[in-house]
């Protein structure tokens, strides 16, 4: 991994000297708004830090809306790349979870956010989302294959798993991550997003050299 992190950085900094930075949107629910979370703490705030200590120079501008779902994303899309932001980074699907939402919506909906990128020629970063088992394995699967699929459909970057640094961390022992997440067992405490911003880094990383390119 830090082999892959050296050869990004490097590449980066091949032929620096942009006008200014690249602004990245990311484009969100409540893990993107930093519910919860002091200021300068949440997913946001870290992962610029993140991408700008491993030589990406970039700003992130914070679209995240506490409980949205697929579909709140997709009716406010055109409006967030408005202002035609170099990049779009885009978590959702937590809230269509908690409310046990068809894949199929889920993926209309995100597909609607995809293409509306698309049309704007704005590279695009997806992070995943994994069902829970307590929907039964057709829904999980069905869940978990949208973001991979519609990935390679789009030519998005792909970070499977919003949760993975933590997941690692953890060993995949639900007890021991709880030790990451705040008292509602839903949101990353400041710790946890810092797991997951290492996790999902390196694929950030590769946006920004898509955009660079």
């Amino acid at each position: 991994m830090h082999k892959i992190l050296a050869l990004l950085s490097l590449t980066l900094f091949a032929g620096t000297g942009w006008a200014e930075p690249l602004r990245i949107t990311a484009f969100g629910d409540s893990l993107v708004q930093g519910y919860g979370l002091p200021q300068g703490q949440g997913l946001v705030p870290q992962l610029e830090r993140w991408l700008n200590e491993n030589g990406a120079e970039v700003t992130l501008q914070n679209a995240g809306v506490s409980g949205d779902t697929t579909a709140g994303g997709a009716e406010r899309a055109a409006w967030t790349l408005s202002d035609n932001p170099d990049g779009l980074i885009v978590l959702l699907g937590g809230n269509d979870l908690l409310r046990g939402l068809s894949p199929e919506e889920a993926r209309a909906n995100l597909t609607r956010i995809l293409q509306a990128a698309e049309a704007q020629g704005i590279e695009v970063m997806l992070i995943g989302m994994k069902a829970p088992p307590n929907y039964g394995p057709e829904y999980k699967e069905s869940f978990d294959a949208i973001y991979p699929e519609l990935a390679r459909a789009f030519g998005a970057v792909l970070h499977p798993d919003a949760f993975a640094g933590i997941a690692a961390e953890a060993g995949g022992d639900p007890a021991a991550a709880q030790a990451y997440m705040q008292d509602d067992g839903i949101h990353p405490n400041a710790q946890g997003v810092a797991l997951n911003v290492a996790a999902l880094g390196p694929a950030a990383l590769q946006l920004v050299e898509s955009i660079r390119n």
